[in-house]
């Protein structure tokens, strides 16, 4: 049973963050200032390490971790993620820095709900619980930013 829960976790999340890889790559493209583009370049690409962390992580477990037909107790979750950071493009487009900030802390607190359902489960393994409350609480503090930021 573990080993299905871990392997529906893990699909799930590496999912949603390769679709956080790609919305702050689009979202960096809308902003006007070249703070914020490197900000968001930079949770691009903080993103993309994390998809490379669960992939390890993946075949540790011997998960194929590019099943996305995978059933989920946090599908849904993660498909409204995945719809918001794909809309992300057509919600920015010639938008205010503003708008774009707070259209990217509104898909990070989605993808904050679908980690705290998997931290929640009482069969994800220790150390699969590690990566992921360390990966949320980075995505937290990206959220916290964009929050803060997006009024300047």
């Amino acid at each position: 049973m573990a080993n299905e829960t871990i392997a529906r976790a893990l699909t799930d999340i590496l999912n949603l963050n390769r679709t956080s890889v790609k919305g702050y790559q689009e979202a960096a493209e809308e902003v006007k200032s070249a703070d914020l583009k490197a900000k968001l370049s930079q949770f691009s690409q903080q993103r993309a390490g994390f998809v490379s962390d669960l992939e390890g992580f993946a075949k540790q477990y011997g998960i194929d971790a590019h099943d996305t037909n995978t059933e989920s107790v946090v599908a849904d979750a993660a498909a409204a993620v995945h719809r918001g950071w794909i809309n992300i493009k057509a919600a920015i487009t010639g938008q205010d820095d503003s708008s774009v900030l707070d259209a990217a802390e509104t898909g990070e607190a989605s993808a904050l709900k679908t980690y705290e359902t998997v931290l929640s489960s009482n069969d994800v393994p220790a150390g699969a619980k590690t990566v992921f409350q360390q990966q949320h609480d980075a995505i937290l503090q990206a959220k916290n930013w964009l929050a803060m930021n997006k009024n300047k």
